[in-house]
């Protein structure tokens, strides 16, 4: 089996998936900067739940990014333990690409589909993808404007926490906007089991996850 974590957002998941895409477990929890806490412990419930040993696992794929650089990091670091200490292949999945598959299965053919997570003020990453999966836009940092995506005359399907905040952007254009859509470790696990098949893994000892921009450290503000 192979399991896959999420982490690039406030959501944690963990899911596990065979080798024929059944999904066999999953565990998803929304408490913020709650990843460090609880992810291990996530990850036996899923294990137990199925009712295997952690040998059994043939493979680990994690969120690659982009998303929450400490969040990325807590999911990268842990992918990477277990499969140094299981002897067995780690798969980077993109964050954006997982969730444009979990809404490709809704919507309608020549829908074109817009994930989109808050990269802070007006600014966000996002990616494009035809309702068939085929990319369209590469994953990037993007600051929003009115003329944003401008040049894509299909109907865009957007989503994501990044997502309400462009809508006053949107106005006059053949948008549709999808609430509740949050990154999942299901759709990690299914993009996962064709990595496995070709055989696209990653070095496990120098892999980082694809933050797409560097780090900004802020400073708190002081209380008066």
């Amino acid at each position: 089996m192979i399991l896959s974590i999420d982490t690039s957002t406030t959501v944690c998941s963990v899911a596990l998936h065979t080798l024929e895409g059944e999904l066999v477990s999953y565990y998803e929890q929304h408490i913020d900067k709650s990843h460090s806490e609880y992810l291990a412990v996530m990850i036996q419930n899923v294990i137990d739940n199925a009712g295997i040993e952690m040998s059994e696992l043939r493979a680990v794929a994690v969120s690659e990014g982009p998303g929450s650089y400490t969040g990325l990091r807590i999911g990268a670091s842990t992918a990477k333990g277990l499969c140094y200490t299981l002897d067995i292949p780690l798969m980077g999945v993109s964050t954006l690409e997982s969730m444009a598959l979990q809404v490709s299965y809704s919507i309608d053919e020549g829908d074109l589909i817009c994930p989109m997570l808050d990269a802070r003020r007006m600014e966000v990453y996002t990616a494009l993808y035809t309702s068939s999966m085929e990319e369209k836009l590469s994953p990037q940092p993007m600051v929003m404007d009115e003329n944003s995506l401008s040049e894509y005359t299909d109907r865009l399907v957007y989503f994501g926490n990044g997502a309400e905040k462009c809508t006053p952007l949107f106005e006059g254009r053949s948008t549709k906007l999808i609430k509740n859509i949050v990154p999942s470790a299901q759709y990690i696990g299914e993009l996962a089991i064709e990595l496995y098949k070709k055989e696209e893994f990653k070095d496990v000892a120098y892999w980082e996850p694809e933050y797409l921009k560097e780090f900004q450290a802020t400073t708190p503000r002081k209380r008066l």
